[in-house]
């Protein structure tokens, strides 16, 4: 290791190494309490009752959900924030204070291009985070899984599953350190390059969750006459529950209002000519979709910010004389009067 790359070593080895020791810490507590739940599972008799609907549950199944859920969903709050603090704490500062401070016109009068320059240190920040991110996909996977979509736990369309897991969370990962290099070369400021970072990833995460349903067409499950309704199970309801007539019009569930069983849900349904009922959802299989539409999205938007922050680097000199000028101007703004 020589030149940039070692450089770029040689900076953020404190970042790395505290990122080392907070995983291993990390990984260690998630071991020993999934090891606790395991014995829990072994020693009450644990069922796997998928779905919220019930009907195979036993005291044991309750009593290592109450023990394991809000743990797994600790860790999944980690994950959930991790692309956040790559960028607020990794990313921003990775060209932001160089550029505050000024120190990066060194490397350039090495011989070295701004361009190059970026590549070393982006591209080991990137080496880790990816590492960070899928350490912690992981651990709440192998953790999550023996419990997965069981009655009142945790399912894999909740935020700290979803976000927290699969291919997205590690494309979020690298969005969040492009967001915050990105920002900080163009704020030249690191406290408020950490602020900006912080906002502009928060509504993005919000934005896809928003978004998410609008990708894909859901499953209509339809129910025939009178015939018991296909339960939920581990799916993802979209709310939208209704009656069909027998040329295949929808008619929300509330215009008529038929919310009712047995003979009077039959006659409400004849008087209006319903023929089935109908209900939307996203089966658990479509977890893999909107998780590789997302990490298209998020490894799309930072390959964009790199772009962007190469472009903004094309030119070393220009990027030299910018950063003198706000060097200059913070000195006469700070030098006593």
């Amino acid at each position: 290791m020589k030149g940039v790359l070692w450089l770029a070593w040689r900076q953020q080895r404190l970042m790395i190494g505290v990122a080392t020791v907070f995983l291993l810490a990390v990984t260690a507590w998630a071991a020993y309490q999934r090891s606790e739940m395991m014995t829990q599972i072994d020693d009450y008799g644990f069922v796997p009752c998928k779905g919220w609907n019930g009907g195979c549950e036993s005291l044991g199944t309750f009593v290592v959900l109450n023990g394991s859920t809000d743990s797994i969903r600790a860790l999944g709050t980690l994950g959930l924030a991790l692309p956040t603090l790559i960028g607020a704490f990794w990313g921003a500062p990775l060209l932001g204070r160089e550029m505050e401070t000024g120190t990066f016109k060194l490397a350039l009068t090495q011989g070295v291009s701004g361009r190059r320059w970026f590549a070393a240190r982006f591209g080991l920040a990137a080496v880790f985070a990816v590492i960070a991110s899928l350490q912690i996909a992981a651990l709440v996977a192998w953790w999550w899984s023996p419990v997965s979509n069981t009655l009142d736990g945790l399912y894999w369309y909740d935020a700290y599953i979803y976000n927290a897991t699969g291919p997205a969370s590690v494309a979020l990962a690298l969005f969040g350190l492009a967001v915050g290099t990105a920002v900080g070369l163009l704020v030249r400021r690191t406290l408020p390059a950490m602020a900006v970072t912080v906002a502009a990833i928060g509504t993005a995460t919000v934005l896809t969750r928003l978004l998410r349903a609008s990708w894909i067409d859901p499953e209509t499950r339809i129910t025939p006459g009178m015939t018991p309704k296909k339960m939920v199970g581990s799916a993802w309801s979209t709310g939208e529950f209704g009656y069909l007539t027998p040329d295949g019009r929808e008619h929300d569930i509330n215009t008529p209002v038929c919310q009712t069983s047995g003979e009077e849900l039959r006659q409400c349904m004849a008087e209006n000519d319903f023929v089935a009922r109908y209900h939307k959802v996203y089966p658990s299989s479509d977890f893999w979709t909107f998780q590789w539409i997302e990490t298209a999205l998020y490894l799309g938007a930072a390959a964009a910010l790199v772009a962007l922050v190469l472009y903004v680097l094309r030119r070393p000199t220009a990027t030299a004389r910018a950063a003198a000028t706000v060097t200059a101007t913070t000195a006469a703004v700070t030098a006593p009067a």
